[in-house]
């Protein structure tokens, strides 16, 4: 068996209860192996229409995802774990290979994440939980190991 070398988990997230138990999972990694933890707040193609049509301000959407962030903060530090946050949109009215699972990868990609922990939602869930229609794509492509919960 090998030994695993992480400095960095990425956890992408959308608000979503799902999400909570993905960043405790990713919080426990990192402190396992010593890394710093990140949060990538996914948003859905119903925000990011919005934010594209002028409809919605992009202070109003940093507030909104503000407590889940904020959560994240509290929790990482709780146990001494590095942390870092980010908001991407999860879709393009413009480019068409703009999707949740590619972001999450792309970022992955920038970051330099060596692990990803991704909420893995029944497909019966509420349609604005963007990260289900992520996690079977991340899990296919990523180059890093993935733990889908």
């Amino acid at each position: 068996m090998t030994d695993l070398d992480i400095d960095l988990v990425l956890v992408p997230v959308d608000g979503s209860d799902a999400s909570h138990e993905a960043v405790d999972y990713a919080i426990g990694i990192a402190e396992e192996y010593g890394a710093a933890v990140h949060a990538l707040y996914v948003l859905d193609e119903e925000v990011v229409r919005a934010l594209e049509s002028g409809d919605t301000d992009e202070a109003d959407v940093a507030d909104d995802t503000q407590s889940f962030t904020d959560s994240v903060i509290r929790r990482a530090e709780a146990v001494g774990v590095d942390h870092g946050n980010s908001i991407a949109y999860g879709f393009s009215t413009e480019v068409k290979t703009v999707h949740p699972g590619s972001v999450v990868l792309d970022t992955a990609e920038e970051l330099e994440a060596d692990f990803i922990v991704i909420p893995r939602e029944p497909v019966t869930g509420d349609p604005g939980q963007v990260l289900e229609k992520a996690a079977e794509y991340v899990l296919l492509y990523a180059s890093q190991p993935v733990l889908s919960v």
